[in-house]
């Protein structure tokens, strides 16, 4: 049926996806539990541990450029951004945080994949913590159900 929308099970059924993750080092214990959660969430939703492809990338600026590398292989059904950008005193947060979500918005435009852009900005540490966990089931879910989305248009 034409527009119908599928069940909350469907939508998050990761059986058969293949999903790429992109993860930022720079802030790794922030990044490293982001992508705990997120794969293990993942493999809650039935995505394959074969079937997800992990890059570690120096920071949140190098992001795109990967996931772009990632997406011209043509083999994700979706991509996963993990990184974390915390305001400091220049003006580089806002520099890092805007052209590094500009970067993967246009990816995800130019190649029609879904990209779940868990680049966490935050004012200060404590509050990347309290978001770490949260932030990776979030990027699973996004990813998967996005990547459903896509498929049955």
């Amino acid at each position: 049926m034409f527009g119908a929308d599928k069940g909350q099970a469907d939508r998050l059924d990761g059986s058969g996806l293949r999903i790429g993750i992109v993860q930022a080092r720079w802030n790794e214990g922030i990044t490293n539990a982001l992508a705990a959660s997120c794969k293990a969430e993942l493999a809650r939703l039935g995505v394959e541990p074969g079937d997800i492809q992990h890059l570690h990338v120096p920071g949140a600026l190098e992001i795109p450029v990967a996931l772009q590398a990632l997406a011209e292989k043509g083999r994700c059904d979706a991509l996963i951004a993990l990184g974390c950008v915390i305001r400091g005193e220049t003006y580089h947060f806002e520099l890092v945080a805007n052209e590094s979500a500009a970067g993967i918005t246009r990816v995800s435009l130019d190649y029609q994949i879904p990209i779940a852009n868990i680049i966490l900005t935050t004012e200060n540490l404590a509050q990347a913590v309290a978001r770490q966990d949260e932030k990776g089931v979030d990027a699973a879910q996004c990813a998967v159900e996005m990547a459903n989305l896509l498929d049955r248009l």
